[in-house]
């Protein structure tokens, strides 16, 4: 146990001082994001209905490097509480809502998620962190292929990258105990709720881009029924169809 225990520390004393300052930094800023995430929750207590986040969900939002999904130059903003550009006219989520997304999408370790959306893979990696599979699929073709590469780089063997129009699905892998949404649409897409499995939901961005858009959460009843209920006010991109 002395000689592993001394390799070990060996191992740590040959990383660059810098190196060591900066992970330290990073952690930091993760444990202040997940601080203001927090009071964003309690804050918004009445209209989500709970008060606070789930364990699951802030120990994925706290091991997930944000700074890894986002362009070099705005790594110094990455732990912010506020949306980042990541190219193609495309952002990734305010990290509050990524995390309120997935603590009302209701989803446990067994689960088989669908993320309509990529983006940089953020949001796929917080679900990854926490369910068993994650599907997801963006159908801009350079974010597709640059998330994927990154989602392995990463370590993250239980993400499959697509690139195609979301709205269609995937239906080879249906039914998902959950489906994400991270763009707003005008309506809720047919397509998907037959990709839901009975018992599961659906969280997204419903409404036009010049008006005030709603997250919701959608579900699909054991009888096969279907309910929503409005979260909160949000403000997404919409969702980009492939021409036919």
């Amino acid at each position: 146990m002395k000689h592993i225990l001394l390799v070990v520390l060996l191992s740590f004393s040959l990383l660059p001082v810098s190196i060591i300052a900066e992970e330290y930094e990073w952690r930091k800023m993760r444990e202040r994001m997940i601080e203001e995430i927090k009071q964003d929750m309690y804050q918004a207590r009445h209209y989500v209905g709970q008060a606070q986040f789930s364990e699951p969900v802030l120990k994925a939002i706290g091991k997930v490097e944000r700074h890894k999904f986002v362009p070099v130059y705005l790594r110094k903003s990455s732990y912010g509480n506020y949306p980042l550009p990541i190219g193609e006219g495309q952002t990734i989520s305010q990290p509050f809502i990524v995390a309120l997304m997935t603590e009302i999408l209701g989803v446990d370790g067994g689960a088989k998620v669908l993320e309509i959306g990529t983006g940089s893979g953020y949001q796929a990696a917080v679900l990854a962190e926490i369910v068993r599979e994650v599907y997801t699929i963006e159908i801009v073709a350079n974010l597709a292929r640059e998330a994927q590469t990154r989602l392995a780089m990463l370590g993250y063997d239980n993400v499959y990258v697509r690139y195609g129009d979301g709205m269609l699905g995937w239906p080879q892998e249906a039914p998902f105990d959950g489906i994400i949404v991270t763009a707003a649409g005008l309506n809720i897409p047919d397509t998907l709720l037959d990709q839901l499995a009975p018992g599961a939901r659906m969280v997204m961005p419903v409404g036009a881009q010049d008006e005030t858009q709603q997250l919701k959460v959608i579900t699909k009843n054991i009888d096969m029924t279907v309910t929503e209920r409005n979260v909160l006010p949000v403000r997404f991109v919409p969702i980009t169809h492939k021409k036919r």
